[in-house]
């Protein structure tokens, strides 16, 4: 079901489905520069995602916003997720640094249509440290689930592609939708969610 609001990105609750969602630090301030902070958040979106039962698939979480993947239960707990994570992250954001309120700006979602749509998602969020100059080299920003991987399975076993077939083969089989988006669903996202087009 797509919800829209008038000031607000349309948001679009669908049961099993892939969601890429990315949260927004108002005015973009640096407020998630410190490692503590970037701890606090990830430990709060693993949290939220957990108690709904969400599956967290891949992150990344730069100085003033973040990106995630993951695959839904219930559509309809996503605003209430994403409201949990940022309300319990302000007020951390509030007790280290004092900044001034509000400290989120918004979230915005969006379905990834199939496998390669996915992948579309997956490979931007992994680059998103490079794209915006936190690094040259992926592998050298601590704050993502890639990051994560390498550091869990070694350079070597991923350059052998091995492991990383198997890992993108578990994405693919996690993208199984139980309830697909209808042509008509889909044409409404693609409408409403535009600025997602990479």
């Amino acid at each position: 079901m797509l919800k829209k609001h008038q000031h607000n990105p349309a948001h679009l609750f669908v049961d099993n489905s892939p969601y890429f969602i990315t949260g927004s630090i108002y005015q973009k301030r640096a407020l998630l520069q410190s490692n503590a902070i970037k701890d606090y958040l990830l430990a709060t979106i693993r949290q939220c995602f957990e108690e709904k039962e969400w599956l967290l698939n891949d992150w990344v979480i730069l100085d003033d916003h973040y990106h995630l993947l993951g695959i839904s239960k219930n559509g309809e707990d996503l605003s209430g997720i994403i409201g949990k994570i940022h309300m319990l992250s302000a007020r951390f954001i509030r007790s280290q640094l004092q900044a001034e309120k509000p400290i989120w700006w918004n979230y915005w979602d969006y379905c990834p249509r199939d496998e390669r749509d996915y992948f579309i998602r997956l490979n931007y969020l992994f680059n998103n440290p490079v794209k915006h100059g936190y690094v040259t080299d992926l592998k050298n920003h601590p704050y993502s689930s890639f990051y994560s991987m390498l550091k869990q399975q070694g350079r070597d076993s991923l350059s052998n592609s091995q492991s990383l077939k198997i890992y993108l083969i578990s994405k693919m089989l996690q993208l199984k939708r139980t309830d697909p988006l209808s042509h008509g669903e889909r044409a409404r996202v693609r409408g409403s969610i535009r600025f997602f087009a990479f």
